[in-house]
């Protein structure tokens, strides 16, 4: 069986699905109909940033996501459901959740690219900007981090935002308490500590003003059950039911990426393969340290199409 799933922020570069684009009328046909649903030149900021725009949360988010559903249209499209009746899970890290509704039929994609459009602008104004960020903590496991969290409850700096991988945890914080939090966990065993480029701290208590304005718009969207289970950010079960969907993104943007717990999810359900659809090969190169027992196959270029063959 077959998981799809879908990177997040961080995948982003310049170019991304370009040659999908050129090859195929369906990318441009979803590229033009994402612009004037909302009003954001896609295909100008991926191909040409000339307003170096593609690392700024607000149009990040809905470029790859541009990227990752045209990638994913184009092997529907190719081959069906030789590869759709194979899917028995899908899921995607934070804004890539999303692609994952879109990708289930949970919503359109132009309703999930509008969606996209306001996460990114609220998760980029819900706190001061260049006063709150995000550190990779390297060489610590979720359990580490979380015993140095009780140990310093009454005086606590930083938040757990993404369980990546085993040694690899990412953390929510104030900036000016980097130079802190990063001598603290150096001292608790951390190997490094390293910021991260984003603007923000997300999945933390920080984007409570974004999750405010986020849960109104979800109210306002209409949900479908999914066609396939999509396993949550918030909880790492799967739901088809519309209304867990809902509740479980609704939550997301508050609450840690559980991946390491997503990916052992899908290895104790009779997963044998994940294919992870859009810009480079972040995911999977979590997935490799987390779990060696499960096919990894990556497609974010056209040559990739072919690999889809050998799992269907």
């Amino acid at each position: 069986m077959l998981a799809v799933i879908f990177p997040g922020q961080g995948s982003q570069s310049l170019g991304m699905s370009k040659d999908f684009y050129d090859n195929f009328e369906l990318v441009r046909q979803i590229f033009a109909e994402i612009k004037e649903k909302t009003k954001i030149d896609v295909e100008n900021i991926i191909f040409n940033d000339p307003k170096n725009q593609l690392n700024i949360t607000e149009f990040s988010q809905i470029s790859i996501y541009s990227a990752s559903i045209s990638m994913f249209s184009v092997i529907n499209s190719i081959y069906g459901s030789k590869f759709l009746n194979n899917i028995a899970f899908v899921a995607g890290h934070s804004l890539g959740e999303y692609t994952a509704l879109a990708a289930a039929k949970v919503i359109n994609i132009l309703e999930c690219a509008e969606l996209l459009k306001f996460r990114g602008i609220y998760m980029q104004n819900s706190y001061p900007e260049n006063e709150s960020g995000m550190l990779a903590v390297i060489g610590c496991d979720i359990k580490d981090i979380e015993s140095i969290i009780t140990e310093n409850e009454d005086n606590n700096i930083f938040e757990i935002a993404n369980d990546n991988a085993p040694g690899q945890v990412v953390i929510s914080l104030k900036k000016n308490n980097f130079d802190k939090a990063s001598s603290l966990l150096v001292s608790k065993g951390a190997k490094r500590v390293i910021p991260l480029n984003v603007s923000a701290a997300f999945h933390s208590s920080y984007m409570k003003q974004a999750e405010d304005k986020m849960i109104k718009k979800l109210d306002e969207t209409i949900f479908n059950n999914a066609i396939y289970p999509i396993v949550s950010n918030y909880s790492a079960n799967p739901s088809k039911d519309s209304k867990d969907i809902k509740n479980n993104v609704k939550k997301q943007i508050l609450n840690r990426v559980r991946w390491v717990e997503t990916i052992k999810f899908f290895e104790a359900n009779n997963v044998s393969t994940i294919v992870e659809i859009g810009p480079n090969k972040v995911l999977n190169n979590l997935n490799k340290r987390i779990s060696s027992n499960l096919k990894l196959i990556n497609v974010s270029s056209v040559a990739d199409l072919e690999s889809i063959k050998n799992v269907i």
